[in-house]
């Protein structure tokens, strides 16, 4: 007999759910929306600020062959979404592909950890976008006062306004409607791409051939730590990775990786999709590949305009048309990191809200908030209430060490979907899969090593504080959600077998 804490929900079951009046979201998707919320989630900071770290202190020019890597590991977790996401057309992502496959219990870990990721994503990147702003602001001569301006390395109690503000507006926009997200998402998202094109074509023509040379600088051993601040590989098998050399470009790839995060929420968007099975892998393989084409080639700009070793950490494009005598561009770069943050944080907040709306729906937490807005049909519930906390949050926090939390939350869903594709291949092979992950079971297996890989290369701290969340979600399980899973009340309802 099936234990309860692995009992599964057939996809049809899924799909029917979505189909209840009550219950059912608005579709007004399409392949082009899907795209538009990946690159728009996808590119953010990492564009205009890791480039450069990495390579001053990890990879130099080579560090065009990094975002290669990493956007190849992400690349095999985005054949097993978009697989997943054609097949189950439901909102919630890797919780609504591992409940069908894994079972109950491992469905609610994987939705925990997507809360944990998503809320602390807006947040994050809801400060960042304030800091720019209040960049912008000091360069026109307006200064925030200190009791309402970031709370980043700020001694004086405070609250962030701005990035509050930023969650509740954001907010707002996501109750109205997906198609008036999709339309705001587009246009700040036309404005973003155009700045990074500027960049590398206006780069472009400041190139000096020099600067590439090596290009692969030589290897510099790092010594290996014995902190909790240090990888946990390190502390586990005494492994330290090396600087520069091909080693370096492993190393470069593992931090440039966290670039990327945010294609896998274009898959929780799948049950507002009009035709999903043919549009979701389009959005999600589609994204990747055009933020992929522009890390390069940004990487492969900033590293020809300025050698490696003199690039700054804060602000490497800016700095590097400081460098070259086009200071103008300054201020035309923090313009578009300002307002491609924007994006970040409304897609980041509408994966947060589907995954919640999703297990809410299963009963795993309260129904109230499986309700849909009788007129925009969206989740407004669940939308408001993690809107408003989220802007707490942001206003309240200074959310750089909790960063990392997202990162390690990501790779671990990506762990969790390609092993759900294994599964479900061999469990439900009779399903329709208008795509299909090639070479299963080799290429998921891959997938899941790379992405272990990457996690354990992570702050042990981070995955103190992970175990952490994680054992909070195993204690709420037990004590609500187990007993009023829909699927638990189904079977209690269910009527007992004849007696012989």
């Amino acid at each position: 007999m099936t234990s309860p804490l692995f009992r599964t929900k057939k996809v049809e079951q899924s799909i029917r759910d979505t189909e209840e009046p009550e219950h059912a979201l608005k579709k007004s998707l399409s392949a082009l929306d899907l795209t538009v919320f990946g690159v728009g989630v996808i590119i953010g900071t990492g564009i205009f600020v890791l480039t450069g770290t990495v390579a001053k202190d990890n990879a130099g020019p080579a560090t065009a062959l990094a975002f290669v890597v990493a956007g190849v590991v992400c690349a095999l977790a985005a054949l097993c979404y978009a697989e997943f996401a054609s097949t189950v057309p439901v909102a919630g992502s890797a919780y609504t592909f591992s409940y069908a496959s894994l079972g109950e219990l491992p469905a609610w870990i994987i939705g925990w950890d997507l809360v944990l990721e998503f809320a602390l994503g807006t947040a994050v990147v809801a400060v960042g976008w304030s800091g720019y702003i209040q960049s912008l602001m000091e360069n026109a001569g307006w200064e925030m006062p200190a009791a309402l301006g970031s709370r980043e390395g700020s001694d004086v109690f405070g609250f962030d306004i701005l990035a509050a503000v930023l969650v509740l507006v954001l907010t707002g926009i996501l109750v109205l409607g997906m198609k008036l997200s999709a339309r705001v998402t587009s246009v700040v998202v036309a404005i973003k791409v155009t700045v990074v094109l500027v960049v590398i074509i206006a780069g472009a023509f400041f190139i000096t051939a020099d600067n590439y040379d090596p290009f692969i600088p030589e290897s510099q051993p790092v010594p290996a730590g014995e902190s909790l601040d240090s990888p946990l590989i390190q502390l586990m098998f005494g492994w330290a990775p090396a600087n520069f050399g091909v080693m370096g470009i492993f190393t470069a790839a593992s931090v440039v990786f966290f670039a990327f995060i945010g294609f896998d929420i274009v898959a929780t968007a799948a049950e507002e999709t009009r035709n999903p099975q043919r549009d979701m892998p389009r959005g999600i393989l589609g994204s990747l590949f055009i933020c992929t084409v522009l890390y390069v080639l940004v990487s492969l700009v900033v590293t020809g305009m300025q050698h490696y070793s003199e690039l700054s950490v804060d602000a490497p494009l800016a700095d590097a048309f400081k460098a070259t005598g086009h200071p103008w561009f300054a201020g035309f770069i923090s313009f578009g990191a300002a307002v491609g943050l924007t994006t970040v944080c409304m897609i980041l907040l509408l994966g947060q809200t589907r995954v919640f709306f999703a297990m809410s729906r299963d009963g795993l937490l309260p129904t109230f908030f499986s309700r849909v807005h009788p007129r925009f049909r969206t989740p407004h519930r669940p939308t408001i209430l993690l809107g408003v906390v989220i802007a707490v949050l942001a206003g309240f926090t200074p959310l750089n060490e909790l960063a990392a939390l997202v990162n390690i939350g990501t790779l671990f869903a990506f762990v969790i979907v390609a092993i759900s594709v294994i599964i479900l291949r061999r469990t439900r092979p009779d399903l329709h899969r208008a795509f299909r992950t090639p070479w299963v079971p080799v290429l998921p297996i891959v997938s899941v090593g790379a992405s272990l890989w990457l996690m354990l290369n992570l702050p042990a701290e981070t995955w103190v504080r992970f175990g952490i969340w994680m054992a909070i979600g195993i204690v709420v399980y037990f004590l609500y959600s187990r007993t009023h899973s829909r699927m638990a009340r189904e079977k209690d309802t269910s009527p007992a077998p004849p007696a012989s």
